[in-house]
């Protein structure tokens, strides 16, 4: 936003200065042509006073005298001529373009009263003439070829110093502007990074610029003070899910408790076999409170992100899986694990993600399946854990439905859990800054892939 105010801003001050500067060109360069013309037109007057004296062949010699030193000490050309356009007397070079128009129009009594404007480009030279007499009584008329360098010269200086003027001005106001967009932008770019890290999780983000308009400092007081409200009502929510989940669980164990000791009581038959079932009961409550807590937990965001070694947390947690896969009559194989992976992520993300996505995979491939794990490096220099099997899969429109919590596909709905595993996992790889994917694995199975975050200073894979 910043670069696209500065160009707007630069592009009107660039109109602005060319506005002023353009005209104030021009004017002069019209102003010093004037000057000239004024210059030169009453030494044209004064020649064309002596021509109209002359009578004899002294007062022609005065004349060619006159002329000649003019021509001599402004290297201009004078031309005196009768009204048949005869030469009565010249020196210096001839009058070039324009000659025969200006000599036309002094030859009918009007002087030249208008010349080319001077650009330090050019003309080179122009030509004015004086009628020798007036009205009727025209006798001829006296031209001038006058050279334009000094009064060039002149006007390539002015139009030097008022281009130089109108860059400095340029870059004064290219530098007030910049401060003046910094000021301005400065709480809204503050803003947008705590809306962006409120809306990732942190709800302790908070807009701390103090500086701009009143208007944007009232926005961002009004911001915090929004940010703390939702902060406080979600932090209340979730110490709720946590305390209520932490208080059910004493009750709960005591429960279980007396209910083992109520077995030996208990007479085989119907009474047994519902017993049994309470038992199943209350040890799912005790699962879905485990899973409240720890979803709790993860949700309230007190862990701070940290380097950890993916390859690492991956080999373990596989090594750590395969005789349970073993005794399950799964194969559980882990390929294509690189060294080196690093992510920024919390405190063992990889490891507890990957558990659960083990567990999930573990209760849902029938026996004499395969489940394999992988792990990678990304062109940005994220980390991908991939785990894929080869189980009956899920419908490509109930995907979505796996990492919402409590929820299950319509054909798992007996398979011992609580339902929220893979929610929980959602939740550590977005609270990472990663994501959770799931995918159908052709022919049958589901991929599920995590990516994590880039550790702080590693390089992309290009590198």
């Amino acid at each position: 936003m910043r670069r696209r105010l500065l160009a707007v801003l630069t592009v009107l001050m660039g109109a602005a200065a060319l506005l002023l500067c353009l005209p104030l060109a021009e004017g002069y360069a019209r102003g010093r042509t004037e000057h000239l013309l004024l210059q030169r037109r009453s030494e044209a007057v004064r020649f064309a006073d002596l021509a109209e004296r002359m009578r004899t062949e002294a007062d022609r010699a005065e004349l060619a005298a006159e002329i000649g030193r003019y021509a001599e000490l402004y290297g201009a050309g004078v031309e005196v001529v009768d009204t048949a356009g005869s030469t009565l007397a010249r020196a210096g070079a001839a009058p070039g373009a324009g000659a025969a128009e200006a000599r036309g129009r002094a030859l009918t009594g009007r002087s030249t009263d208008r010349l080319p404007t001077l650009r330090p480009w050019g003309p080179g030279a122009v030509v004015l003439a004086e009628p020798v007499g007036r009205d009727e009584r025209v006798s001829g008329a006296v031209l001038l070829a006058v050279p334009t360098d000094a009064a060039r010269h002149d006007v390539t200086v002015r139009w030097s110093l008022i281009a130089a003027g109108a860059l400095a001005s340029f870059a004064a106001a290219a530098l007030v502007a910049a401060g003046i967009s910094r000021w301005l932008l400065r709480p809204v770019l503050d803003l947008d990074r705590a809306v962006e890290r409120l809306a990732a999780g942190s709800l302790r983000a908070r807009a701390g610029s103090d500086t701009g308009p009143p208007e944007l400092r009232r926005l961002r007081q009004h911001f915090n003070t929004m940010a703390e409200a939702v902060s406080d009502s979600i932090g209340r929510q979730r110490d709720f899910v946590a305390d209520a989940s932490h208080q059910l669980r004493n009750p709960l164990a005591t429960l279980v408790l007396q209910l083992e000791n109520v077995e030996p009581h208990v007479s085989r038959g119907p009474g047994l076999a519902e017993h049994a079932r309470a038992m199943d009961e209350a040890e799912r409550l005790e699962e879905l409170l485990d899973g409240l807590l720890a979803l709790a937990r993860v949700e309230s965001g007190t862990a701070e992100l940290t380097g950890q070694d993916v390859s690492r947390a991956v080999r373990d947690r596989v090594t750590a899986w395969a005789p349970v896969f073993r005794a399950a009559g799964l194969e559980l194989t882990a390929t294509g694990v690189g060294d080196g992976l690093w992510a920024h992520a919390l405190p063992d993300a990889a490891g507890r993600v990957l558990d659960a996505l083990l567990d999930n995979a573990l209760k849902f491939v029938p026996c004499g399946g395969r489940v394999e794990v992988d792990a990678s490096r990304r062109a940005d220099g994220s980390t991908v854990v991939r785990v894929a099997d080869d189980g009956p899969g899920v419908p490509e429109d109930q995907l979505d439905l796996l990492l919402r919590r409590f929820t299950r596909a319509p054909a798992h709905q007996n398979v011992p859990g609580s339902g929220l595993g893979l929610a929980i996992a959602d939740e550590i790889a977005r609270t990472s800054g990663g994501t959770l994917d799931l995918a159908a694995n052709p022919p049958h199975g589901l991929t599920a892939r995590l990516r994590l975050p880039p550790a702080l200073g590693s390089r992309p894979a290009s590198e």
